[in-house]
């Protein structure tokens, strides 16, 4: 059993030999790319399976990541947890949106050597992505393990949810207080805190946080504001 495998096994998820290959040419092609841009800081093989992949694929306790779900990563940077999850779990139908077009490009590279079907790498700020009628509202799941705020994030990701969808927020561990401050905004945004899951990742000390909200009602049409107010002037 490789690395990888044995690490994905301590999680209770089974990839196929044609999943670890996709997985490994994934970070090859992000160390490659990592040497002229900066996608990530961690690049040691058994680091990145742990704290990148792995990290990535713990929501699978937190959600029915084998359903035929609409799905967009907020904030995706290097392709975490986008990628990981569409490799993972390929009925999933997959948008990755970033702010910095360089690494849209990348991901672009990696979705053709990977062959991977129904995903996608949009080049937009959330702000103005969520305007678009053909994206507001229209999905299951919003996932994001973006650095920010979580009265931030919740206004760039509820957005995007359907009623009835969640947005899931990764998170570390100490995170109760940035929970408090956003209920204020996630209910406004329509959304509402349902659950908040810990979960350990094997072969190592992190233990990750998400935070579950479930859309209750439609966003109200001002939000999210203009782009870079949610993160200058986060609601409260």
């Amino acid at each position: 059993m490789s690395e990888l495998t044995d690490i994905f096994s301590m999680m209770k998820i089974n990839i196929t030999d044609t999943q670890e290959k996709q997985l490994n040419k994934f970070y090859e092609m992000l160390i490659e790319r990592n040497k002229v841009m900066n996608l990530t800081a961690i690049t040691e093989y058994s680091q990145v399976v742990i704290k990148h992949y792995a990290d990535s694929a713990a929501i699978a306790n937190v959600a029915d990541m084998e359903s035929d779900m609409r799905i967009i990563d907020v904030g995706t940077g290097a392709g975490f947890p986008g990628i990981v999850l569409k490799i993972i779990f390929p009925n999933l139908r997959l948008t990755l949106l970033d702010s910095l077009n360089k690494r849209i490009n990348f991901l672009k590279e990696v979705i053709s050597e990977l062959r991977l079907e129904d995903i996608r790498a949009v080049h937009a700020r959330a702000e103005d992505f969520a305007r678009d009628k053909n994206e507001r509202e229209k999905y299951d799941l919003c996932v994001s393990r973006a650095v920010a705020n979580l009265s931030s994030l919740s206004e760039y990701c509820l957005p995007f949810v359907k009623v009835g969808g969640i947005f899931i927020s990764y998170k570390a561990e100490n995170c109760e207080e940035e929970i408090k401050t956003a209920d204020k905004a996630v209910k406004l945004l329509g959304g509402t805190v349902r659950d908040i899951i810990t979960c350990e990742i094997p072969a190592s000390d992190i233990k990750r946080k998400f935070i579950v909200v479930e859309k209750k009602k439609s966003t109200p049409a001002k939000y999210p504001r203009k782009a870079g107010l949610p993160a200058k002037e986060p609601l409260i």
